[in-house]
């Protein structure tokens, strides 16, 4: 998204921090959408938009220690599960948005946001089998969990090119 000469600067830092703070709010029950037995949580739309946007090392800023710090505030169970998933995801994403299909970005994003959302279901199905010591648990959640990597990377793609959060990111980081 736009060039990038690997200064960090402040603007770099408070984008990151802005959406860090989003995957934190948007981690609450309140911001979520109730399902059977548990929630589907909206985080997973910024940290796919981060993902798409950021360096890999911002991006698991936004993913990882966001989910981890929004775990550890409102449900602390699973917070190092977040951590290593959400992680491990928004690096993925990451990754491919910028390595990959240079001249078809939307085609690069909706891989690596498609990636992403396997990563996060796999990973949080393994977490909370060992977690909850009970595979059952974990596969009686399997389907909000595709749910949630699905509708995030939905609607981290839309904020991102039908809303036109890139073009305010490109703007944004070229006029700095």
């Amino acid at each position: 998204m736009g060039k990038y000469n690997g200064k960090i600067t402040t603007l770099r830092l408070v984008v990151t921090a802005l959406f860090m703070a989003l995957t934190i709010v948007f981690s609450m029950s309140a911001l979520s959408i109730p399902v059977p037995g548990g929630h589907l949580y909206l985080c997973d739309m910024f940290i796919c938009l981060a993902a798409i946007l950021l360096t890999p090392a911002e991006a698991f800023v936004v993913g990882g220690l966001g989910s981890f710090f929004g775990d550890m505030i409102f449900y602390p169970t699973p917070m190092f599960v977040s951590l290593v998933t959400h992680g491990l995801q928004a690096i993925v994403i990451s990754l491919i948005a910028h390595k990959t299909f240079k001249h078809h970005p939307k085609v690069a994003a909706g891989i690596g946001v498609s990636v992403g959302a396997v990563i996060m279901v796999v990973g949080y199905t393994l977490g909370k089998g060992l977690i909850y010591s009970t595979w059952e648990a974990a596969y009686l959640k399997l389907p909000y969990e595709i749910a949630q990597g699905a509708l995030g990377a939905v609607l981290g793609m839309v904020l991102c090119y039908v809303v036109g959060v890139n073009k305010m990111f490109k703007k944004l980081i070229n006029n700095a």
